[in-house]
Protein backbone atom coordinates (compact mmCIF):
# COMPACT_ATOMS: atom_id res chain seq x y z
CA UNK A 1 0.00 0.00 0.00
CA UNK A 2 1.51 3.14 -1.03
CA UNK A 3 1.10 6.74 1.48
CA UNK A 4 -1.50 9.09 0.25
CA UNK A 5 0.25 12.57 -0.60
CA UNK A 6 0.41 15.19 1.51
CA UNK A 7 0.34 18.22 -0.56
CA UNK A 8 -0.64 18.99 -4.27
CA UNK A 9 1.63 19.75 -7.11
CA UNK A 10 2.11 23.58 -7.97
CA UNK A 11 0.70 22.84 -11.07
CA UNK A 12 -2.81 22.23 -9.34
CA UNK A 13 -3.01 25.12 -7.56
CA UNK A 14 -2.73 27.68 -10.43
CA UNK A 15 -5.79 26.39 -11.74
CA UNK A 16 -7.52 26.65 -8.87
CA UNK A 17 -9.62 29.83 -7.96
CA UNK A 18 -10.74 31.33 -4.82
CA UNK A 19 -14.53 31.85 -5.58
CA UNK A 20 -14.73 34.49 -2.71
CA UNK A 21 -11.86 36.82 -3.78
CA UNK A 22 -11.24 35.69 -7.60
CA UNK A 23 -7.78 35.13 -7.09
CA UNK A 24 -5.22 31.89 -8.08
CA UNK A 25 -5.04 29.74 -5.15
CA UNK A 26 -1.10 29.54 -3.98
CA UNK A 27 1.05 26.36 -2.61
CA UNK A 28 1.08 27.19 1.01
CA UNK A 29 2.04 25.65 4.69
CA UNK A 30 -0.70 24.89 6.07
CA UNK A 31 -1.35 23.26 9.96
CA UNK A 32 -4.19 20.83 9.09
CA UNK A 33 -6.69 19.24 12.17
CA UNK A 34 -8.71 16.45 12.47
CA UNK A 35 -10.23 14.86 15.49
CA UNK A 36 -8.10 16.73 17.77
CA UNK A 37 -4.51 15.88 15.55
CA UNK A 38 -2.75 18.40 13.79
CA UNK A 39 -0.61 18.01 11.05
CA UNK A 40 1.61 20.21 8.38
CA UNK A 41 0.63 20.03 4.90
CA UNK A 42 1.22 21.83 1.97
CA UNK A 43 -1.61 22.74 0.40
CA UNK A 44 -3.45 25.20 -2.31
CA UNK A 45 -5.16 28.46 -0.28
CA UNK A 46 -5.93 31.92 -0.94
CA UNK A 47 -3.62 34.27 -0.82
CA UNK A 48 -5.92 37.05 0.11
CA UNK A 49 -8.38 35.38 2.41
CA UNK A 50 -6.65 32.02 3.36
CA UNK A 51 -9.12 29.66 1.76
CA UNK A 52 -7.67 26.33 1.54
CA UNK A 53 -8.90 23.98 -0.69
CA UNK A 54 -8.59 20.78 0.62
CA UNK A 55 -8.92 17.72 -2.18
CA UNK A 56 -10.40 14.32 -1.93
CA UNK A 57 -7.65 12.56 -2.37
CA UNK A 58 -5.41 14.59 0.76
CA UNK A 59 -9.11 13.99 2.95
CA UNK A 60 -9.32 10.37 2.46
CA UNK A 61 -5.45 10.01 2.61
CA UNK A 62 -4.05 11.42 5.18
CA UNK A 63 -7.17 12.72 7.33
CA UNK A 64 -7.96 8.89 7.42
CA UNK A 65 -4.70 7.87 8.65
CA UNK A 66 -5.47 10.41 11.81
CA UNK A 67 -9.12 8.61 12.45
CA UNK A 68 -7.53 5.44 11.80
CA UNK A 69 -4.29 5.91 14.42
CA UNK A 70 -7.01 7.65 16.83
CA UNK A 71 -9.46 4.29 16.85
CA UNK A 72 -6.46 1.76 17.39
CA UNK A 73 -5.44 4.08 20.78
Amino acid sequence: MTDAPTSVPAAAATTLVCLACDVPLEIGRVTASYLGQSFPVDLPRCPRCGFVWVSEEIASGKMLKVEQALEDK
